[in-house]
């Protein structure tokens, strides 16, 4: 499946869809607040942190009206070796909201990973916390006003919304998701993948994926006119190394 879409960005994608109006800024940076405080310590899976971190979505995601389960209390839960500290992580947690479309089968999969890397070594003060929040505070807090967005103006597609653990440890959830996809795999129209959401230094975005899929090129390109920040498309040409981001996060198991 190659029809994968990296947006590293919410207010590019919210001005495409011509809602940013309707959008709580207090909330949405409430929802990045809390995800990113030391309080959660980094949101390493399986760490209380990531625990409190599960229960915050969980609590917003299923208060929204319309927002249905797939998996039993909205939480497909794997288990996977890490090949970095050579532990296995049980019960790791993919949290699955679902919306169903009004016209159609097919399912737009919006993603973004809710855990990070933790703490490091201590220092002076304590541990030193890695709080993630532009990796991946940022598209959680984006997921979250997504879904509760569209639950209250019904999408034409089905629309599925996962708050993905452990992409910091190999994609890990990103591949359960689809190696245990609720539907054939073939009715996914679209992944959007938001990871790491924030503009460079140089006041530039980028959207991933038309190489891959130049259908959406021209959507994309009539969003990044005349763009502040200016939205760029890129970073998906085959053969061009670590420049490529197709596989560099949840998307990847997508593709």
């Amino acid at each position: 499946m190659k029809k994968n879409l990296s947006i590293p960005h919410f207010l590019y994608f919210f001005s495409s869809l011509s809602f940013s109006q309707n959008i709580d800024s207090e909330k949405l940076l409430t929802h990045i607040e809390f995800l990113s405080s030391d309080e959660l310590a980094g949101r390493k899976p399986l760490s209380q942190g990531s625990f409190a971190a599960r229960k915050y979505i969980l609590d917003e995601l299923t208060s929204y009206p319309t927002v249905e389960a797939l998996y039993p209390d909205f939480i497909q839960l794997f288990s996977f070796l890490s090949g970095r500290d050579l532990k296995k992580y049980e019960d790791a947690a993919n949290l699955v909201g679902f919306i169903p479309g009004s016209r159609s089968r097919k399912v737009i999969v919006v993603t973004a990973h809710y855990d990070h890397v933790g703490t490091g070594r201590p220092n002076a003060a304590g541990d030193s916390i890695f709080n993630g929040a532009d990796d991946n505070a940022s598209g959680t807090a984006a997921l979250l006003t997504l879904a509760e967005y569209f639950s209250k103006n019904r999408p034409i597609h089905s629309m599925m919304f996962v708050a993905l653990d452990a992409e910091e440890m190999g994609l890990r959830g990103a591949k359960a998701l689809v190696n245990d996809f609720p539907y054939p795999l073939e009715q996914i129209l679209l992944n959007v993948n938001m990871d790491m959401l924030s503009r460079s230094d140089k006041n530039e975005l980028y959207a991933s994926g038309t190489s891959h899929n130049p259908q959406f090129r021209p959507i994309l390109e009539k969003v990044a006119a005349g763009s502040n920040p200016k939205l760029l498309l890129g970073h998906d040409t085959p053969g061009s190394g670590r420049e490529d981001w197709t596989k560099s996060s949840d998307h990847g198991a997508f593709f």
